[in-house]
């Protein structure tokens, strides 16, 4: 499909106009807050007449740090633009709403779908689920649409790994309500044999309404008239690798693109005074041009200040321009590496550590750090077993080194391995484990009664709860493949890339998450064990459960776990990372070290904001450098 001379002209802005869900994703760092923010003022400006509302998803907001001014679960009134409404949305309150709606009914199903009573299933509402704050969000949204609170909504998402999960959650919600007709279904059965007849009743009624809701919701989002998806980018190789990932699955899930913003972008005199940079920037953009092939492509422009507050957000809006074919390329300078700077973050291994967590805002650069760090550690002591991971849905690890790597572990020097945790894999293996067993103990088959009954609703539907991967689940997943590793003692040193803070403290989390769900378990299994039996599965479980509680008390060892953060010297990034800092703090995770990225002096340095860690500083890498150069370059700057 070619690109026609119409789109060119109009952008990715003027994509927007018939638009009435607008959502914004990409890389963590890239600047999808600040379009998101620039663009719903963009839209209420353009329609007086309509009620716009710009939505937080990001577990992690950052609205309030763009607009300035405070942003709550509660819709809020911009004051000088009376139409547009802001909103971070909280998933525990959206949780107790729907707990109000739904929540009897939904005890009614599983009830009628198990041997458990419903007095059982209430504790189950105060778990801690991951996923929680995806499905809440995409409910809600769903909502707002259907009862006509809002005219035109503008999404800020979570980086591109967490969003495909959001919008991945239709096809959860599909199976989801499946087996919920299953319980319903069997109930119906079990009327006609002893009563004579079926009787609809309330779960009936719920069950058609989620149905109607849902292929409503699903039309929604894939409605190419009035839903668009805008990917942010910036003119950096990781960046363009990922958006590429990331336009392939939104095709995949059928999610229309409305086209790309690559942010940060130097133009005219501004590209010619930065040599190096520059130069790079263009053979870049011809890349996303090609990469967008029908889709209109919008081009940043690189700011002196940050664009926060409502004057600079209207401004920056202003000077957006489409990018309307290839550029010409031009000769890059002589390269000149960047100088060390100290301090210098400390010899890990030579401390004790084994295991080092990095993480941070997305797109700050925690991977290149995690890489760096892995590395050094490695080079340092050859006889040391060193692992870099990713635990970040959106990989880019393999795209730091150069290499192709997956979830088996990948040689990248002798005594260094990395490796990206496939979720659907280690998924697969937890289902095998623990979970299908499970799925007949709450179903209550005991391989006795009526066969049809058995086969058909019971097992059948909790195996279909069960199949589903809920986001969040690899979180939990990813824990419990690092404590193998670590219980296993098959490496030294384990170097966690983690996903963007949001999702971080998600995992962080998962301890508590994951031993209070199993504590439900075992309640249920001592009310009931006399009719289950299960006595094997109940060891096994125990036996998870003893090894997440051991997890939970090395990530809160500070002789054992590091958290070493990554920052840019942007506000939102640095507010950021404050309130990271405080939550590390509340869970008793030791981080003394943190890496100001992409330093470039005079930048101010941030010391002030962060007193009780050092601050250590990596300078922009030259992206003329291979992948693997531009690591080992890092690993001598950050040691």
């Amino acid at each position: 499909m070619t690109r026609t001379a119409t789109q060119d002209l109009a952008g990715a802005i003027a994509a927007m106009r018939g638009l009435r869900l607008a959502l914004f994703s990409g890389k963590g760092g890239v600047g999808k807050t600040t379009l998101a923010c620039g663009l719903a003022r963009w839209w209420a400006r353009q329609f007086p007449g309509d009620r716009v509302l710009l939505l937080s998803t990001d577990p992690a907001h950052s609205l309030g740090d763009v607009l300035q001014v405070p942003v709550t679960a509660a819709a809020t009134a911009i004051a000088d633009l009376p139409n547009l409404s802001v909103q971070a949305l909280n998933a525990e309150l959206l949780l107790e709403t729907f707990k109000r709606r739904y929540g009897t009914v939904l005890e009614l199903l599983v009830e009628r779908g198990s041997f458990v009573q419903r007095e059982d299933l209430a504790p189950v509402w105060n778990l801690s689920w991951p996923g929680l704050d995806e499905l809440m969000s995409i409910l809600e949204i769903q909502r707002l649409f259907n009862e006509q609170q809002v005219d035109r909504v503008v999404v800020d998402m979570a980086p591109s790994g967490h969003t495909l999960n959001l919008l991945g959650l239709m096809d959860f919600l599909d199976e989801f309500l499946a087996a919920l007709e299953l319980f319903q279904a069997k109930h119906r059965v079990m009327q006609q044999t002893f009563a004579g007849r079926a009787i609809a009743d309330e779960a009936d009624e719920f069950l058609q309404t989620m149905k109607g809701d849902l292929a409503r919701g699903r039309q929604l989002l894939q409605a190419e008239a009035t839903t668009g998806c805008f990917v942010v980018a910036i003119a950096e190789p990781m960046s363009l690798l990922e958006t590429g990932r990331l336009l392939t699955a939104l095709e995949g899930l059928h999610i229309p693109c409305g086209g790309l913003f690559v942010n940060r972008v130097l133009l005219g005199a501004a590209a010619s005074s930065t040599g190096d940079r520059g130069a790079e920037q263009r053979a870049l953009l011809n890349d996303f041009w090609a990469l967008a092939a029908h889709r209109p492509v919008d081009l940043v422009p690189q700011q002196a200040l940050e664009p926060v507050g409502a004057a600079a957000l209207d401004a920056l809006m202003t000077q957006i321009q489409p990018l309307t074919g290839l550029l010409t390329l031009v000769d890059s300078p002589e390269l000149v590496l960047p100088q060390k700077l100290m301090p210098s973050l400390p010899d890990f291994l030579a401390l004790g550590r084994r295991l080092i967590l990095v993480g941070g805002k997305g797109g700050v650069g925690k991977t290149t750090v995690a890489a760096a760090i892995a590395l050094a550690m490695a080079e340092r002591h050859p006889d040391q077993r060193v692992r870099v991971i990713s635990i970040d849905p959106a990989h880019s690890l393999g795209d730091a080194f150069g290499l192709g790597l997956g979830h088996e572990p990948t040689a990248i020097a002798p005594n260094l391995s990395g490796q990206e945790i496939d979720a659907d894999v280690v998924l697969d293996k937890f289902r095998e484990d623990y979970l299908w067993d499970l799925a007949a103990m709450m179903s209550g088959d005991a391989g006795k009664g009526d066969a049809t009954l058995q086969l058909a609703y019971g097992p059948e539907a909790w195996r279909r709860i069960v199949s589903q991967s809920l986001p969040g689940i690899d979180e939990m997943l990813s824990l419990v493949t690092v404590m193998d590793l670590l219980e296993a003692q098959a490496q030294d040193l384990i170097v966690l890339d983690t996903a963007p803070t949001g999702h971080l403290l998600r995992f962080l989390e998962m301890p508590t998450a994951l031993a209070d769900w199993l504590a439900w378990i075992f309640k249920l299994w001592m009310k009931y064990q006399d009719v289950l039996g299960q006595v094997e599965l109940m060891g096994r479980l125990r036996t998870l459960r003893q090894r997440v509680v051991n997890a939970q008390k090395k990530l809160k060892d500070a002789q054992h776990t590091e958290f070493v953060g990554v920052i840019q010297a942007e506000g939102a990034i640095v507010a950021e990372a404050q309130r990271l800092a405080r939550s590390l703090d509340d869970r008793a995770i030791a981080q003394h070290y943190i890496v100001q990225n992409r330093f470039i002096p005079p930048q101010p340095q941030q010391t002030a904001a962060f007193p009780d860690q050092t601050l250590v500083y990596l300078p922009v890498l030259p992206h003329r450098l291979s992948p693997l150069e531009q690591i080992q370059l890092a690993a001598r700057l950050l040691f």
